[in-house]
Formats: structure tokens, sequence, C-alpha cells
């Protein structure tokens, strides 16, 4: 191996420092960083809140976007609300911030074409 792989391979790596969806965490280490137990990350799992990717030898693995995620759950778990619920809630909360940028998207679409409209009846 020449040394210029290393580099680049190096250089890779930190590329992925950044990457919200990079599965760079254990479980145990996502534990450890939410406070919660690995039976709660498997909890959320398979409620299908988060899908950690998994290893190639079958570990899973999250990423700094399922951990906010994860972290969310746990927020509302210590509220008192039942997981599976707290998982559904997370889920339709997602639903409905996705639905609402769909909407702002259109209206910004829509704007431009009722002024024309409006300069036209005018």
């Amino acid at each position: 191996m020449a040394a210029g792989d290393s580099c680049n391979r190096l250089g890779d790596s930190f590329n992925r420092l950044d990457d919200d969806d990079y599965p760079a965490y254990t479980m145990g280490r996502a534990a450890d960083m939410l406070g919660v137990t690995q039976g709660f990350l498997r909890a959320i799992g398979e409620t299908r809140l988060i899908t950690p990717l998994r290893s190639e030898g079958g570990h899973r693995r999250y990423s700094r976007y399922q951990l906010r995620i994860a972290a969310r759950a746990r927020e509302l778990v210590d509220q008192g609300t039942p997981i599976e619920a707290a998982c559904r809630i997370i889920i339709l909360e997602d639903q409905l911030e996705e639905a609402q940028r769909i909407n702002a998207e259109h209206r910004r679409a829509v704007d431009p074409l009722r002024n024309v409209a409006r300069r036209a009846d005018s």
C-alpha cells in the first residue's frame, strides 16, 4: 500500500465525521451517550423509530441523526410517555414537519403566479 492510499483513506474518515447519517456509534457507546440502556435502543428499533445499520459482524451502528431521535424518545419516556406512544409521537412530528416543508415549497411556487394573475386582472 502506498503512503498516498493511507492518507486518502484517512481523509475519507475525517469527511465522515461531519456526516450526520454515518453510523459511527456502537450500541454500547450510543447507550452511554444517551444515558439509556441497550434494551431501550432495541425497543425503539423494534417500533421502527430508528433502524440502525449493521456492521460486517452484524452489530448495530447508530448515526448522530439517529441518536438525536433516540434522545427525543428518551425525553418523552422520562416524562412518563409509554415507549410505543413516544415513538409514534416522534413519527407524527416528523411527518408534520415534512408536510409543512412541502406546503411552504408549494406556497413559494404559487405566490409568483398569484402576483402575475393579480397584475393581469388590474
